[in-house]
């Protein structure tokens, strides 16, 4: 899948994931499955495509941070469907810790890495 391509399904899953999130504040029944749908196809790219193959021990703990991190999202969808509460705000806040932790500092060590390799 090339890079492009993978942005694009990256960007639709969150479009799908955020509109899943708004139905539930909302109580839609179908929020859920929403929501489910599009932390999918996020976590699909971030696990799947996107990878790192060097020997960067600090950027391979961030992946492991990322790769965690989108699992919670799809976790997050199912406390949604099995728990009728507000359980699954809990789990939402820890991967968008994560997720937002990572997609800053991932750059910051790739430009590091880069940087010293020349």
């Amino acid at each position: 899948m090339s890079a492009k391509v993978a942005d694009t399904v990256a960007f639709c899953g969150t479009l799908v994931l955020f509109a899943g999130l708004a139905l539930q504040f909302f109580k839609f029944e179908c929020a859920p499955y929403v929501y489910l749908l599009g932390a999918v196809l996020f976590a699909y790219v971030q696990v799947v495509v996107s990878g790192y193959s060097g020997t960067n021990v600090m950027i391979k703990r961030l992946r492991r941070q990322q790769i965690l991190g989108a699992m919670l999202l799809i976790l997050t969808g199912v406390v949604m469907l099995l728990w009728h509460r507000n359980e699954w705000i809990v789990c939402l806040a820890v991967s968008a810790v994560l997720e937002l932790y990572t997609a800053f500092r991932i750059p910051q060590e790739e430009a590091k890495e880069k940087k010293n390799s020349r």
